[in-house]
């Protein structure tokens, strides 16, 4: 019997999914978890890599390609809690999954994450400086969100399914709990990649800041996990190792809130613009 499902909307992924896939059954016994790919509006082998890879999990094909219309298929198909929201180009071992379920299946934890590892090899120097300054953000480090992955109590899951869609859907999991009521699990790691070119990242970020500014304007997001002034200039004080790097963060920001305006003024929130950088 399965001790937990996992959620995998997966896009155009053929290139990770398969390595993700076997990377989330290590360290498990053949039924601890229901996997569920859903692969939405793919044009490639996608759905094919993914039960090579895993012939255990059930792969969904949609032709709407939405990640949070893949989402609720996934939902749907499943009845298993505590339940593993995974992005398909995220590397999260088994037996780390099964560490995230721990806080709540032991304690009152109703959200967790794991610790992100954001690989620099291969990044250019304006980019692993991007990260070094992101990373040591107060909110980044306590957060659930940019992680790739979030694990939903039964009770969780249905706070969360009462929120409005919306394009960071991370963010609005992670500032649905107090801090009491998530937890970030320093034993389970996930391996995030980065972009490895400026202009990647940009992109990324563009989408990321679209997505910010619709969760305020939707009332979802927490003052808490927006990245301030006062947080830099704090940040700068307790960690002057990073001033240097501080002016290329604060040009990426700009440059993806810039970026995010034309979607803002249509109020497109479904365009997803993705770095292809990290997947090669």
């Amino acid at each position: 019997m399965a001790v937990a499902s996992v959620i995998i909307p997966a896009h155009n992924e053929a290139a990770t999914i398969g390595r993700n896939l076997r990377a989330l059954r290590e360290g498990t016994r053949s039924d601890d978890l229901d996997v569920v790919v859903v692969c939405n509006g793919c044009t490639d082998r996608t759905a094919e890599v993914a039960r090579q890879a895993d012939p255990l999990a059930r792969v969904i094909e949609i032709e709407q390609p939405s990640k949070v219309e893949a989402v609720r298929v996934g939902n749907a198909a499943t009845d298993v809690f505590p339940r593993i929201h995974l992005d398909a180009d995220i590397e999260l071992s088994g037996a780390h999954a099964l560490e995230l379920l721990e806080p709540i299946t032991r304690e009152r934890v109703l959200a967790t994450a794991p610790r992100r590892d954001v690989p620099r090899t291969g990044c250019s120097r304006w980019v692993r400086w991007y990260y070094d300054v992101w990373e040591s953000l107060p909110q980044v480090e306590a957060g659930l969100f940019g992680r790739g992955v979030v694990v939903l109590s039964e009770e969780a899951q249905s706070r969360v399914t009462a929120l409005p869609r919306m394009m960071s859907d991370d963010l609005g999991m992670s500032d649905s709990f107090s801090g009491e009521e998530r937890r970030v699990v320093p034993g389970a790691v996930a391996v995030v990649h980065p972009p490895r070119t400026v202009r990647d990242l940009v992109r990324r970020r563009v989408r990321i800041a679209t997505g910010n500014a619709q969760a305020g304007q939707l009332g979802v997001r927490r003052e808490s996990s927006r990245t301030s002034v006062r947080t830099l200039l704090g940040l700068a004080v307790s960690r002057p190792g990073l001033a240097l790097r501080l002016p290329v963060f604060v040009a990426v920001h700009v440059a993806a809130r810039l970026g995010a305006r034309r979607a803002l003024r249509s109020g497109d929130f479904t365009t997803w613009q993705r770095d292809e950088s990290s997947r090669s």
